[in-house]
């Protein structure tokens, strides 16, 4: 209960800096221009073998059947577990993300770079919804595994290990040219923001569970 502020605070700064960036994308794009094109030249580069391999390899986490895939498999193992408010956490978060990418996009309708796109990409632009929905359900999964782990190695351990995964999924989606850098931005502060929020009903159930 004594992390409640803090999940407080992070959720805040997560759904502002989402909100500032859906403001200048709905009402002044051009002011994201210098931006995301520093990003995307940093990112790319001259488009090396080896790591268009590897982000090609990696942006597929974040696919809408991989997530759902993970979402899946881990809520059956948490239910078989009789893990019940881990169920509710991480479905929910699975939904919750769902809901938004598709709504938002619609929202926003922006369209993809218009740069070489190293993978097949349909749909809207903003915000990543690779990036938004590895942030809460991959997210997800690190609060209930940080939860359940009693070693401190092992968690920190686990944590790092997964945010760089949801950190290289938001990368990939720059690297093979279908996002741009803020809307990767966006779909991790939204995810963030959100994820926290959820962290904080989690708790209160786990609490009084």
């Amino acid at each position: 209960m004594q992390r409640k502020p803090l999940s407080y605070t992070l959720a805040t700064l997560g759904l502002l800096v989402f909100l500032f960036l859906a403001f200048l994308v709905k009402f002044n794009p051009e002011a994201l221009n210098g931006f995301d094109r520093t990003i995307q030249t940093a990112v790319r580069g001259d488009l090396p073998q080896t790591l268009t391999t590897f982000f090609t390899m990696v942006t597929v986490v974040g696919n809408t059947s991989t997530q759902a895939v993970i979402a899946i498999i881990a809520v059956i193992f948490l239910a078989y577990r009789k893990h019940k408010q881990e169920v509710i956490f991480l479905a929910g978060n699975s939904l919750l993300a769902a809901f938004c990418i598709i709504t938002i996009k619609n929202i926003f309708q922006r369209p993809r770079p218009s740069i070489l796109h190293l993978v097949q990409a349909d749909g809207y632009s903003f915000p990543s919804g690779h990036s938004m929905g590895t942030m809460l359900i991959i997210g997800s999964i690190i609060v209930i595994l940080c939860g359940k782990v009693k070693q401190k190695g092992w968690r920190c351990l686990i944590a790092v290990a997964l945010a760089a995964l949801i950190f290289c999924v938001g990368l990939s989606r720059i690297y093979v040219g279908v996002h741009y850098p803020s809307d990767v931005l966006a779909g991790f502060s939204l995810g963030f923001g959100l994820l926290n929020v959820t962290n904080v009903i989690y708790q209160n159930r786990i609490y009084k569970s």
